[in-house]
């Protein structure tokens, strides 16, 4: 299953991303995260990251979960396996939650995908 992803980027060129059970995330390098009081702070570090309107973002406890396991190692579905052993719940609602989560981590570049080209033909 894979959940579809549009956005302009600056040159008003079209991307089509792709959030993909079978892909490997990892956190991009144009973002860091911290601990702040038991809160994950995401801050972007580059232009373009993210939205204008705001410049930090958090995630609730499921979303620190999510995130903590992007290891660029472990595949999506894996991933989702690992959420649906700790949390009650079918595998189907955490499935569309993660997918959920991710495109907007992926469109906002918050996320990569790992080995994938930043720029597929």
């Amino acid at each position: 299953m894979c959940v579809r992803v549009s956005l302009w980027q600056e040159k008003e060129d079209f991307m089509d991303m792709t959030v993909k059970i079978d892909s490997k995330y990892a956190i991009s390098d144009e973002v860091v995260a911290r601990d702040i009081e038991g809160h994950l702070v995401i801050v972007p570090l580059t232009s373009n990251v993210g939205d204008m309107e705001d410049e930090l973002y958090s995630l609730n406890e499921t979303g620190r979960e999510i995130w903590d396991r992007l290891d660029g190692k472990t595949s999506l579905g894996d991933v989702i396996e690992q959420l649906s052993d700790a949390y009650s719940g079918s595998l189907e609602e955490i499935q569309t939650d993660v997918l959920g989560l991710m495109t907007e981590l992926l469109k906002r570049r918050f996320i990569v995908e790992v080995g994938a080209s930043r720029f597929e033909v």
